[in-house]
């Protein structure tokens, strides 16, 4: 693939060109708690979104804090003393059976707010324990 130079057009959304030379890809994404409320977030992320806490480095650990991971997704709960949730910006996570999911979040008293406004996409909105915004998506078939 041949190095643009300068800024070129958007491509449209579905292309395939959206490549680099450097293989990037997304390792986990990174939400804040309040301080203290590390067994808050496991109730939500382990009990109720059905993922699993992984342990942390122990240099890190001494900071808080929770990492959870499932499937291809990894989130890392980090401990901010000035705790704002994020209501805009959020992870787009991508499920592979988004109803399902829907119907585990709801049973558990989660409100889900669906978007239709993805072309493409079917998609939902929830707020977690401490009210930061996550998206679930997923691909409608073509």
């Amino acid at each position: 693939m041949a190095e643009r130079v300068g800024r070129a057009e958007p491509l449209e959304y579905g292309t395939a060109e959206a490549v680099s030379a450097f293989g990037l890809g997304l390792h986990h994404v990174q939400l804040a708690l309040p301080p203290g409320e590390e067994e808050v977030c496991r109730r939500f992320y382990v009990d109720v979104l059905g993922m699993t806490e992984i342990a942390k480095p122990p240099v890190l650990a001494a900071r808080g804090g929770l990492w959870v991971r499932s499937d291809a997704l990894e989130i890392h709960l980090g401990v901010e003393e000035d705790f704002r949730p994020a209501r805009k910006g959020h992870p787009g996570i991508l499920v592979g059976d988004l109803d399902g999911l829907a119907e585990r979040l709801t049973s558990r008293g989660v409100e889900v707010t669906w978007d239709g406004n993805f072309p493409g996409h079917r998609r939902f909105y929830v707020k977690d324990c401490h009210e930061n915004r996550l998206e679930f998506l997923s691909p409608t078939p073509e």
